[in-house]
């Protein structure tokens, strides 16, 4: 079932793009590993390419962290996209929902065009208190092309010691806590400092995988994927930022988180400070 909903998408992706080259006069030899039966012969050889990208799962992360970037990732013709857990036994999101990893950290490739980290709230803290998983992170991320992140999984990416001097952001109850990990906090969207690409809260990563998307193909394949998935908001509200949201609902929430950034640097001395 997964390869048949992987299948419609790129014959979907196929039919947006395949005029978007045109309308540029880009044109390249079909690709042999294309799904048989669909005309590659408007694409450009760039926009198939074998990129490795590891997306990190552990309990109780925030699932939308991890589901909107691998939207995009997936929509990479050519890409191989692991979920990897430290076993593949089945991890259950902060939400309930369940993922099985395809990969163990032993089976993940040492090699990566990007490596991703989603976040949480006492998952990620967990996940920063874990031997294995800081390695893992660590490991990865030294020779990965690109190191990326969304919502709180940048204090993993910085627990590991690949955040130290970058630019960053994170979700804004957590954003105060990047220096703790020497990184310089920025209150954006998404953030690129050379191959650190790090986005805000949850619903960023739809706004960090399309920018990802941008950076490993181009423009114009991006808008042939925000297309295809309608990303077009238009929310009920406009509370979705800390800088739009009433007063008494951004007094109320910051309430809710005002332990976290306690409860972070309290992690972060419990593993002896960044690795």
């Amino acid at each position: 079932m997964a390869q048949l909903s992987v299948d419609r998408r790129t014959a979907l992706l196929m039919a947006v793009l395949a005029p978007l080259a045109a309308s540029r006069g880009l044109r390249a030899e079909p690709s042999a590993t294309v799904t048989p039966g669909h005309d590659m012969s408007g694409m450009p050889a760039s926009w198939t390419r074998p990129d490795s990208i590891a997306m990190l799962c552990y309990p109780r992360m925030t699932i939308l962290d991890l589901i909107g970037p691998q939207y995009m990732f997936a929509s990479l013709m050519g890409a191989s996209v692991h979920l990897v857990g430290r076993t593949r036994d089945p991890i259950t999101s902060d939400t309930g929902v369940t993922i099985v990893p395809s990969a163990t950290f032993d089976e993940c490739p040492r090699d990566l065009t990007v490596l991703f980290v989603p976040g949480g709230t006492d998952g990620t803290l967990a996940a920063m208190r874990d031997d294995a998983t800081r390695e893992f992170v660590a490991d990865r991320g030294s020779r990965a092309r690109y190191v990326t992140s969304v919502c709180t999984g940048a204090l993993v990416l910085g627990a590991a010691g690949l955040l130290e001097g970058y630019r960053a952001t994170t979700h804004w109850a957590a954003l105060e806590t990047l220096p703790d990990f020497g990184a310089i906090p920025i209150a954006e969207r998404v953030v690129r400092d050379r191959n650190r690409i790090t986005g805000a809260g949850v619903t960023a990563g739809l706004d960090f995988g399309l920018t990802m998307v941008a950076e490993m193909r181009d423009e114009a394949y991006a808008q042939g994927v925000q297309l295809i998935c309608e990303y077009d908001p238009a929310p009920p509200f406009n509370a979705g930022s800390t800088r739009t949201a009433p007063p008494e609902v951004k007094a109320m929430m910051q309430q809710m988180f005002v332990s976290f950034p306690g409860q972070v640097r309290d992690t972060l001395r419990q593993i002896g400070g960044v690795s």
